[in-house]
């Protein structure tokens, strides 16, 4: 919205909606993504919502649909679909033209971000602990991984967001540890490398997992990455 030029439209947010934190700190915020606060977000009268299908639960974007005229549900699965995103909030606001300049945007670090060869690497993609949990290749995570020769497992676990029963018997090269959702920090590593036998790496989560604008810093930032394993 923001790089849309429509910060002045924005009337609410949730608490992890933090970016730009000089615009958005005075933006009312209506709870979090699981838990909205349906009574603040009518109180507000926007007349659109912007909804997830990963992040949102069903049950609140049906009850949005009673109040707020239009409901934007998002759901992209892979880098490629930035560019349906910039698109669909830019046309729903007018702002067809600055919607171009990011997908212009986003290509170009794209393809600057493809120039490079990357080593071919089977990696775990830690997001949570206790219970230990990761990433599915049905995920835009792991297909944006896979643009810099990061490849997830397990291949084919039975959810999207699995749980593990441990780290010891990984077939991955490489244990990559996400600062998001878990926040976990550089003194996680050295047990998680003796748990799995494997070398860790911390990673940013924001650059693997936020679509939208922050996508094309994300391009940049797994390039430089991907080359200093």
């Amino acid at each position: 919205m923001c790089e849309l030029g429509l910060a002045n439209r924005l009337v609410g947010r949730t608490g992890f909606c933090t970016h730009p934190g000089e615009v958005l700190k005075g933006i009312p915020k209506v709870g979090g993504t699981k838990d909205v606060n349906l009574a603040k977000v009518r109180a507000l009268a926007p007349t659109h919502a912007i909804v997830n299908v990963d992040e949102n639960t069903k049950a609140t974007a049906d009850a949005l649909t009673a109040f707020v005229p239009n409901l934007l549900v998002t759901h992209p699965l892979g880098p490629q679909d930035n560019l349906t995103l910039y698109r669909q909030i830019g046309e729903a606001f007018g702002k067809a033209r600055e919607a171009e300049t990011l997908c212009a945007r986003y290509q170009f670090a794209l393809a600057r971000s493809q120039e490079h060869a990357y080593p071919e690497r089977k990696v775990l993609y830690l997001i949570w602990k206790d219970p230990w949990m990761t990433v599915s290749r049905d995920t835009y995570i792991s297909r944006t991984l896979a643009l810099f020769g990061l490849h997830t497992v397990p291949e084919a676990p039975d959810a999207r967001y699995p749980k593990l029963p441990g780290l010891g018997h990984t077939e991955a090269d490489l244990i990559l540890v996400s600062s998001e959702p878990y926040r976990f920090t550089e003194k996680h590593l050295p047990g998680i490398e003796r748990l799995s036998g494997r070398p860790a790496r911390l990673i940013d989560g924001e650059m693997t997992s936020w679509y939208g604008p922050r996508a094309i810093a994300g391009l940049d930032y797994l390039s430089r990455f991907a080359c200093s394993l």
